[in-house]
This record gives C-alpha cells, structure tokens and sequence, in this order.
C-alpha cells in the first residue's frame, strides 16, 4: 500500500529514487526497500519524503487508506 503510493507519487514528481533520497536525506536502497513493502518509514523520514515530492503527509496516507485490504 504505502510502497505503491510512494513509488506513483515519485514517478509523478518525476523524480529517480535516486533523486527523492537525495532530498530526503536517505539512502537510495532505503527508498527502494520503502517502495516495495520491505520496511516502513518512521513519520519523520516520511515527512522528509512527502516534502521531497511536493505533498502533504496527508494526502498521501489518504490514498493508502484507499486500497482494499
């Protein structure tokens, strides 16, 4: 969920994974692990990440909350 909300708001951003752990201040494995459901972010680096890729923390967490389970 949270990985693929990632990875769509990243591509739309236009940015490499590369790119957004750059601005995030993470590294680029990091994003990849986030980006397939391998680990979850803690809220801080999350913000890091949403402020990387020109969204609210909110808006994001609103499309996860969208996929069925």
């Amino acid at each position: 969920m949270l990985g693929e909300e990632l990875r769509k708001a990243r591509i739309t951003a236009g940015l490499t994974q590369e790119d957004l752990a750059f601005q995030a201040r993470i590294s680029r494995y990091y994003v990849s692990l986030l980006e397939s459901n391998q680990k979850s972010p803690t809220l801080g680096v999350l913000n890091r990440i949403c402020n990387a890729l020109g969204i609210r923390t909110s808006v994001l967490i609103t499309r996860c909350e969208k996929h069925p389970r």
